[in-house]
């Protein structure tokens, strides 16, 4: 396991330099923050950033219902028209922390929701807030560094204190699912009000939906529409209070999921020391193609060196030596009945794995359409529209 003073960018120069020409390439194309379109500041003496994660938010779904308030920040901000590409494996702690850091999995170390360092046997899980699990620097850390305040309500990492950020009790609410979204909200909304030298210039506001009705039931299900609907009054809420406040203009909102929904999916093993992983890869694959597997031809193993490249999980100790890819539509059961709810983490190039990205404010050009691009570019485009100074990561700045 790598320490606090490991540099996240190191495994790979060559790698790096892949990523950030890609990124390059998306940033010519994404102008959504061109200087043309910005505006000035009306009432703020600063700009101000919300970065707002629907969990699960499948791409598609603000169309499942009426959702004026999120389709009011489309029409007067800019959207990825196709929706954000997740980093891989598709969950929701790589997934969160990625968006934060700019950093694919591989270099920050949470290659997963769950899983054993073998070189310890040390367990991590979600409610893991040891400094050594989580490398790179996210936003809030990068805020403190340059001087200014940020609030976190939750997300994943924000309750980990390490390098300037100790997680203050004001601004750095301890996660607690049964949090009414309108009280997260109120609170939110609460640090604008504050005087401008005490304010955070970015917050983080995390909503569970759709996420958990989406494994319950699946991406089509009703109980899918009642969560979008919730989610837009919780949008509503939200620019009604900054209207009132005169201030809706000035703050930036950025709204985003984590990953899609698919009607579990990323295998990783670890075999025991006498077993050759390539022997062991070889051995599984043999057996899933033999017919005796039902279904078995949807699923492959892979050695880690031997993932697609495109994936970028690679160059990391804490992933397991040998990974298990299926194909959309499918996943892997402990029990014999068949399961009708949702699930993700499959391969982030798959439609369905995509979220949506919605940026309101004022360096967003109104009523645009961009490219779909992954998610680690975010990182960079919060630091630019607060115009920090950011930790060094393979993705490149919004112009």
């Amino acid at each position: 396991m790598g320490t606090q003073e490991e540099d996240p960018t190191s495994p790979s120069r060559a790698l790096l330099s892949c990523i950030f020409l890609t990124c390059i390439a998306l940033s010519a194309a994404f102008s959504a923050t061109d200087q043309s379109v910005s505006r000035p500041l009306k009432k703020l003496e600063k700009p101000v950033v919300i970065l707002i994660s629907c969990d699960g938010f499948r791409f598609g779904y603000q169309f499942k219902t009426s959702s004026p308030n999120i389709h009011r920040l489309i029409a007067d901000g800019t959207e990825a028209e196709l929706g954000l590409i997740p980093v891989f494996p598709t969950l929701t702690f790589p997934n969160h922390y990625s968006i934060v850091t700019g950093l694919y999995p591989a270099y920050y170390g949470i290659v997963n929701n769950q899983f054993v360092y073998p070189k310890t046997g040390d367990a991590f899980t979600t409610s893991s807030h040891e400094p050594k699990w989580w490398l790179g620097e996210p936003l809030w850390e990068t805020v403190v560094n340059n001087g200014l305040k940020a609030a976190t309500y939750f997300w994943p990492g924000s309750e980990v204190k390490k390098g300037s950020w100790d997680c203050p009790r004001k601004f750095c609410m301890l996660y607690n699912e049964s949090v009414p979204f309108e009280d997260r909200v109120d609170t939110v909304l609460s640090y604008i009000d504050l005087p401008s030298s005490e304010a955070p210039v970015f917050m983080t506001l995390y909503f569970e939906d759709p996420d958990h009705q989406g494994h319950q039931v699946g991406p089509d299900d009703p109980r899918i529409t009642e969560a979008v609907a919730r989610i837009d009054s919780s949008i509503g809420r939200l620019i009604d209070g900054l209207e009132k406040r005169g201030v809706f203009e000035d703050v930036t909102i950025i709204m985003v999921g984590d990953h899609g929904m698919r009607h579990v999916p990323i295998l990783a093993i670890r075999p025991p020391p006498s077993y050759s992983p390539s022997d062991f890869v070889a051995k599984m694959n043999e057996g899933l193609e033999s017919g005796r597997v039902e279904n078995g031809k949807y699923l492959k193993f892979y050695l880690e060196e031997e993932l697609p490249s495109r994936l970028y999980y690679v160059a990391s100790d804490r992933i397991p030596p040998i990974i298990g890819l299926i194909e959309e539509s499918f996943m892997v059961e402990k029990k014999k009945q068949q399961e009708c709810g949702g699930a993700h983490g499959y391969d982030n190039a798959l439609f369905s794995m995509r979220t949506i990205f919605i940026g309101h404010g004022p360096q967003f050009a109104r009523g645009k359409k961009v490219p779909s691009f992954e998610n680690v570019q975010i990182y960079n485009l919060v630091t630019s529209i607060l115009k920090l100074k950011g930790a060094p990561n393979g993705s490149s700045a919004f112009p």
